[in-house]
């Protein structure tokens, strides 16, 4: 999720992360199994966010499923979407399967869980929930719980349409590497300041929220 109708394209490139990458030694099922059962103490980063996009005057909760598909179980990739172009928020964006909290929903994990089947079709036998980031706001008022699952292949991706228009995937170890993140700024009209990360990837931005809750995980993984 990333606030609408922005263009980090536009945004100049005020810093590029200067972190070593995670151990390699950590990027597998193994551990990431340990680390979630075991987590220690870190401290997520959070770019100060207002709810009033689209006039809205309090946070929405959601949640999105971050899937770690394990080809091997040291050959991690992350599952990313493209969201289709005529959705009312974030359309046309990079943004894990997720949505907003459903009243029959008992609980974010269900949420993510139930979104991943309606977005891409993969069923949640095929899931294997590790655990759960701190909150993070978006500018567009949402409050998103990202939940991290280990996804095993095979699995068939049936997208809805309706939601996204492409499904891809990126190295864990990619995303895993402090320099690989961009902080970009600019500003806006009536907005202000605006800050966001980015990480570029191939032909694909990720960026805003998305990118903000990938940099939460490599906090996470290498604490």
């Amino acid at each position: 999720m990333a606030e609408p109708g922005l263009d980090p394209e536009t945004f100049a490139i005020d810093s590029v992360a200067d972190e070593p990458q995670v151990p390699e030694d950590r990027m597998n099922v193994k551990w990431l199994r340990y680390r979630f059962a075991n987590p220690r103490p870190w401290t997520p980063e959070r770019l100060v966010e207002s709810p009033l996009w689209r006039g809205r005057n309090k946070w929405v909760p959601a949640a999105v499923l971050v899937p770690l598909i394990a080809k091997a179980d040291d050959d991690l990739w992350v599952m990313l979407t493209r969201r289709a172009a005529h959705l009312h928020d974030h359309a046309g964006q990079v943004s894990f399967p997720g949505g907003r909290v459903d009243l029959t929903d008992s609980s974010r994990i269900e949420t993510a869980l139930r979104e991943m089947e309606e977005e891409v079709g993969v069923e949640r036998e095929q899931i294997e929930i590790l655990g759960t980031l701190p909150e993070y706001r978006t500018g567009s008022g949402y409050s998103v719980t990202p939940v991290v699952a280990i996804v095993r292949p095979p699995f068939t991706i049936r997208i809805d349409p309706m939601e996204v228009a492409e499904v891809f995937e990126v190295p864990f170890s990619f995303l895993m590497t402090g320099t690989n993140y961009q902080r970009r700024s600019a500003e806006l009209p009536n907005i202000g300041l605006r800050t966001i990360y980015t990480v570029p990837y191939g032909d694909h931005m990720i960026w805003g929220a998305t990118a903000g809750m990938l940099r939460n995980l490599f906090h996470f993984m290498r604490a």
